[in-house]
């Protein structure tokens, strides 16, 4: 099991030093993404004050996306092989897009929204319907980014384009390719664009039968709903429970549904292995090995915390910090990406600490950063750390690790893209 992931050899907190001369401040800045780690220059960075490490994660953040832009963008001679938020073009798109939120740069803003058109014509007869694999991530990042320009025109077109999109009960029920991941892009939508851009008239179907499927198939087992994919029935956020339930819990619920929904929770966190960890699914619960947001305890942290906001419920805040004392020790994951990676896992202390407003999970989070910052590179170029099946991508490569970098910048903002709403 050790060989997934680097044993935690960092301190459990270490204060910042706000005292560092002026000297000393530009030192620090001048550390490099690339420099070999050490344990001095890794407990240099824990100790460095919150505005002079986001100085340098930023910096180290829009190098590494010239990088990404030119490897999926520029190299490809702007053609769009894989359209998709999770390994492919719209997932750069995305990521200069949470640059133009963090510097303000509206080069982001036309760049990306020449990603966005150049998707929009490859997704056209796409069938997929969900935000991070799917249509909808297109027309609803294409409709915000309008909005960004200017663009009535523009933004009418999109949410038109995504108006079109059509949900049946053929789609599964979960994140990455089913009706919740569609649900997700409406939330976006009315994040960006105003609270009833999609209206709950044009949604509350969709709920209904979700919660509907869950109970059928929850009869069978223990627990009030439960999801099947491919025949499994996952508990995961890309495929299972948690990522149903995150998404569920923003939608207005019956006091039922909503109980049902607590129940299930209730039934996942008595349920987890002795370790702290949650089982992969229903089917393979024997194997405690998976510490990933899409597969195992990380992504369960995150629909946790949402939930005892949502809910005010206490034991599920105290479930998702036990959750979190898990991804400490063994979230330190030889991958990069925010799927199954060390930037992923990173966002469940950024929850937490948005949540609780307790600095040792930023404390935490910036530890994951900086262990990434310093020597990721080192560990990717020696074949210690795997850089990802699509290496520049935001779910599984670099792509990520940028994000994160980002979202360190402004940590009270830091939202697990295409997760967190």
């Amino acid at each position: 099991m050790s060989d997934r992931f680097f044993p935690n050899s960092m301190p459990d907190f270490v204060p910042e030093n706000p005292k560092l001369s002026e000297d000393e401040k530009e030192k620090a800045k001048q550390i490099q993404i690339n420099e070999p780690g050490t344990d001095d220059s890794l407990q240099r960075l824990l100790s460095l004050p919150h505005s002079t490490l986001s100085q340098q994660l930023q910096r180290a953040a829009l190098e590494l996306k010239e990088t990404i832009v030119l490897e999926t963008w520029g190299l490809t001679g702007q053609r769009v092989e894989d359209y998709t938020l999770y390994t492919g073009t719209l997932g750069t798109a995305f990521l200069l897009f949470r640059s133009l939120l963090v510097t303000r740069n509206k080069n982001d803003l036309s760049l990306c929204f020449q990603m966005i058109k150049a998707c929009d014509s490859s997704s056209i007869n796409s069938r997929d319907v969900t935000f991070i694999c799917g249509r909808a991530g297109v027309c609803a990042l294409g409709a915000v980014v309008a909005k960004y320009l200017g663009d009535d025109q523009l933004l009418y077109y999109y949410l038109a384009k995504f108006k079109e999109i059509r949900v049946s009960k053929d789609h599964p029920d979960e994140l990455l390719y089913g009706r919740v991941g569609y649900l997700w892009a409406c939330l976006f939508l009315n994040k960006h664009l105003g609270k009833d851009t999609i209206p709950s008239t044009s949604t509350s179907t969709i709920v209904s039968e979700i919660i509907k499927n869950g109970r059928n198939l929850g009869k069978k087992g223990g627990s009030p709903l439960m999801f099947e994919w491919h025949g499994e029935r996952y508990w995961g956020a890309a495929h299972g429970l948690a990522g149903i339930i995150n998404v569920l819990i923003h939608f207005d619920l019956t006091l039922d549904e909503r109980e049902d929904i607590k129940e299930t929770l209730r039934y996942m966190v008595r349920s987890r292995f002795p370790s702290g960890n949650y089982p992969v699914s229903e089917e393979d619960r024997r194997r405690d090995a998976l510490v990933h947001w899409c597969h195992g305890v990380p992504g369960v942290a995150l629909t946790l915390v949402k939930s005892a906001e949502v809910f005010g419920n206490k034991e599920f805040l105290e479930a998702a910090m036990d959750a979190a004392e898990v991804i400490w020790n063994r979230g330190l994951l030889k991958r990069v990406g925010i799927c199954h990676g060390i930037s992923g896992n990173a966002y469940v202390f950024l929850s937490l600490y948005r949540l609780t407003g307790i600095v040792e999970y930023l404390y935490r989070a910036k530890a994951f950063a900086c262990f990434l910052l310093d020597r990721g590179h080192l560990h990717m170029i020696r074949g210690d750390m795997h850089g990802g099946d699509s290496p520049f991508s935001l779910f599984e490569g670099l792509g990520g690790m940028a994000y994160l970098f980002l979202d360190m910048v402004q940590p009270k903002n830091a939202r697990f893209p295409a997760y967190e709403i």
